[in-house]
């Protein structure tokens, strides 16, 4: 005999819990909902109804999945960001919301036909959000993962913007340098975890997310300090370098960017906790 919903939502909380899932009973209906393929209404409407076989194999499979700390995007196959639902799978970083800081950061600082390139694009989160918010401007995504752009370009068509990114494949900043130094900004959400505490991550991000994605090298700032040193072969004269940080990171890359003369002023920027999350570097 199948469960009915409401015992169905009673086993996955316990299950979710007794792994150490912190929000086991938003994760267990989140869930089940995807295994009913059913929204929150339906799902509440049916508490004492059976559930349908197939749904409950299915939630089953989900809840061994996730009690193995396999991060809850990846198993829903998609995260909100910038009010934008994005798909998502293990090829790419499951986007933060503290992301969205470098967005309005970038919007704050971009003309309405700006020129603008988001290095290390990953979902192409941050690239489509710029081109959904700023319809006349030109964007160029860039990734050094080939998978990861396959991602970001299914991303940008989901969206309509696919024709007004152009995505390319390398390292850094120097797929974009036959462009000239003729960008209005670099923004980049850059690797910048040190190597050395990769294994004091949350199971789900040390386990699960692109390693690729999350190791900035032994400070942390390796693939930062790079891309402060293409910048200025990039962006022209008066433009941004927008760098997502790491919590306690700002003054460290603060300090690369004042030893680079080719920026004329360095300013962090807070995310929503207070916490300095973007280092905003303007060129001379």
């Amino acid at each position: 005999m199948t469960p009915v919903v409401g015992e169905a939502l009673a086993v996955g909380r316990a299950r979710l819990g007794a792994a150490g899932i912190a929000a086991a009973d938003l994760e267990a209906r989140v869930l089940l909902e995807r295994a009913a393929d059913i929204d929150r209404a339906a799902l509440l409407a049916r508490l004492r109804e059976p559930l349908d076989t197939r749904a409950v194999q299915r939630y089953q499979l989900l809840l061994e999945r996730r009690s193995r700390r396999v991060p809850l995007a990846y198993l829903t196959g998609e995260r909100e960001f910038w009010s934008l639902r994005l798909a998502v799978d293990a090829r790419v970083l499951v986007p933060r919301p503290e992301t969205e800081t470098l967005v309005e950061a970038a919007l704050a600082r971009l003309g309405p036909a700006a020129r603008v390139a988001d290095v290390g694009t990953g979902s192409g989160a941050v690239a489509i959000a710029l081109a959904v918010e700023r319809p006349g401007a030109a964007v160029w995504a860039v990734d050094r993962c080939a998978a990861a752009l396959a991602a970001a370009r299914a991303n940008a068509a989901a969206h309509g913007v696919a024709a007004r990114i152009v995505f390319l494949e390398g390292d850094l900043a120097s797929p974009l340098e036959p462009l000239g130094a003729s960008l209005d900004a670099v923004v980049a959400n850059l690797p910048y975890i040190p190597s050395g505490e990769i294994a004091l991550l949350q199971p789900e991000v040390r386990d699960h997310e692109p390693r690729i994605a999350l190791d900035g090298g032994p400070d942390g700032l390796a693939l930062i300090s790079r891309l402060v040193a293409q910048t200025p072969r990039v962006v022209q004269g008066g433009g941004w370098l927008l760098l997502e940080v790491g919590a306690g990171q700002a003054p460290a890359v603060s300090a690369l960017v004042r030893a680079t003369a080719a920026f004329a002023s360095v300013e962090t920027l807070g995310d929503l906790a207070g916490i300095g999350r973007v280092v905003a570097a303007r060129l001379r």
